[in-house]
């Protein structure tokens, strides 16, 4: 067992790499990949994840939303008003064909990611924070998504409000509301379950990057340069809007830090998951979810490394300042 919590920990400290090598390895043999990874594999890979992320959920994690209303409401709002609005105005920018509009206006849609937690452990940011307002934006999720994508893209394509959310309901929210029960009724069987939840989310993760890259390999090499640039700037301006708008309303700096990593990470699985189900005659619409898997992956590690530092910083500053005080009196 202690080999195994080794092994998971490996590969959650190593999400970042391990994404992109596995995005590499599907680009290059994608023939092979693609026969032993359908993506029809995809929406269970995305319930064990969810799973995963329901036997972790305690009803103290929504505590929060009572204790820090202002951060829970102002996450909320900027995760499903700023960010889908976002995705519509690149997509427009850039003119993105319709296929990949889609893609891009799905990651915009979604609730946090389930990396986010992570992330803001990592940059010391609020870490309950972060877990009620993910699970708060995820349980929203099968009402709110369907209808932004209805507003964004339906114009554009058809969209079926009834079977998106039905869609959202049987791979995130059956999932997590079992892992809930399970944990509510055996936590020691969740808390052995826990040790090796990073492996497992890493793992199933993975496999969904290669099995859509595979399938998408030869657009992906036309194409591939443009859908990076928007999920990138998605992305990014992601965590700038949420950490300027926790500084405006006065939020404490690790609530910023953490409002900054919930706003710009979005559970790109479900995006991906959405695409390969709602819009199968538009493959390439799955794309921008997977690049996004890749990308936020290195960039939440990176930017929440440079959170981190400052914050140690700012935290060495007054305790220097004491220390020469008191040598000084």
């Amino acid at each position: 067992m202690k080999t195994l919590e080794k092994v998971s920990d490996f590969a959650g400290k190593y999400m970042a790499i391990i994404a992109l090598a596995v995005a590499i390895i599907a680009l290059i043999i994608p023939g092979p990949v693609h026969s032993a990874l359908p993506t029809s594999w995809v929406n269970t890979l995305l319930g064990i994840v969810m799973f995963g992320m329901g036997m972790t959920l305690k009803l103290s994690d929504f505590k929060v939303v009572f204790t820090k209303p202002k951060a829970v409401i102002v996450g909320i709002c900027s995760q499903f008003i700023v960010m889908p609005l976002l995705a519509f105005l690149l997509v427009t920018i850039f003119q993105l064909p319709t296929e990949l509009a889609v893609g891009v206006i799905l990651v915009g849609c979604c609730p946090g990611g389930t990396s986010s937690n992570v992330m803001t452990y990592l940059s010391k940011g609020d870490v309950a924070l972060s877990v009620g307002m993910t699970a708060c934006t995820t349980i929203m999720a099968p009402v709110v998504t369907p209808a932004l994508v209805l507003l964004l893209a339906g114009q554009s394509i058809d969209v079926s409000y009834v079977s998106m959310l039905m869609s959202i309901v049987q791979v995130v929210l059956v999932p997590i509301v079992l892992g809930f029960i399970i944990n509510a009724i055996a936590p020691k069987v969740s808390e052995v379950f826990g040790k090796v939840l990073p492996l497992i989310s890493v793992v199933a993760i993975s496999l969904i990057i290669m099995a859509v890259v595979s399938a998408n390999a030869a657009k992906l090499m036309t194409s591939g340069l443009l859908i990076i640039a928007v999920v990138m700037l998605h992305n990014v301006l992601g965590y700038a809007f949420g950490y300027g708008v926790g500084r405006v309303l006065g939020l404490s700096k690790a609530q910023m830090r953490t409002l900054s990593i919930e706003v710009g990470m979005q559970n790109s699985g479900l995006a991906t998951s959405l695409a390969l189900t709602h819009f199968a005659t538009m493959p390439l619409a799955a794309v921008p979810g997977t690049v996004f898997s890749v990308w936020h992956n290195i960039s939440g590690a990176v930017y929440a490394n440079i959170l981190a530092r400052t914050a140690e910083k700012k935290e060495a500053a007054p305790a220097a300042a004491n220390a020469k005080a008191a040598a000084n009196a």
